[in-house]
């Protein structure tokens, strides 16, 4: 957590991988809070830790991001921001009556995720062009998230999709020295995010 207890909160939520997996935080949105917090000290930074982070127990993962919004004070606006599968994990949770905009980032949407939370939310989707699903690496392909935002726009979502040039799933990895590495284009899209986050912090979405 960062920022005032009593600030609009900016509730980060985490991908996953096929297989059981601890719910450990990410190295992308943990390196894009540390980026932006600074940036936007009025607002309040909480990541969501799934039981299990995969994409094969999604509802677990809706139900832990639904807890997370549920600790927020009932006043209090909520910005979603959802890398990766919690693209799909954010939608799910996204009528919740805090949450103001959803924040994507590579994100995961299926064809049969239902998209009805979505609605009188503003969403913005940012997706690095050489992103893409490689054997035993999660990734998303730029084809998958703008099928998704086509079918946003289609069901009355307003939506922005932001193309990156270069850029490729997430921000950042985990050193094994320590420390982070810095993805290419991470900034690129950090800087597009903190916009978004402006906004929401200003209350015009």
């Amino acid at each position: 957590m960062r920022g005032p207890e009593d600030a609009p909160t900016v509730v980060l939520v985490n991908g996953g991988v096929a297989r059981d997996a601890p719910g450990t935080y990410s190295a992308t949105t943990a390196w894009l809070t540390d980026h932006v917090a600074a940036r936007l000290p009025t607002l309040r930074f909480v990541e969501v830790r799934y039981r299990v982070r995969s994409w094969n127990r999604l509802d677990e993962c809706v139900e832990d991001a639904g807890a997370a919004l549920g600790d927020l004070a009932a006043d209090r606006p909520a910005a979603l921001l959802g890398f990766s599968m919690g693209g799909a994990v954010a939608v799910g949770v996204a009528a919740h009556p805090s949450v103001r905009t959803l924040i994507a980032l590579s994100p995961w949407l299926p064809e049969q995720l239902d998209l009805a939370p979505l609605r009188g939310r503003h969403v913005a989707i940012y997706q690095g062009s050489l992103d893409a699903y490689l054997p035993g690496i999660p990734g998303i392909s730029p084809a998958h998230s703008r099928a998704g935002w086509q079918r946003m726009l289609d069901t009355g979502v307003p939506a922005s999709y932001t193309l990156v040039r270069g850029g490729v799933h997430g921000l950042a990895l985990n050193a094994p020295w320590g420390g982070r590495i810095v993805l290419p284009r991470a900034r690129r899209v950090a800087a597009g995010i903190a916009v978004e986050l402006e906004r929401f912090a200003h209350g015009l979405v």
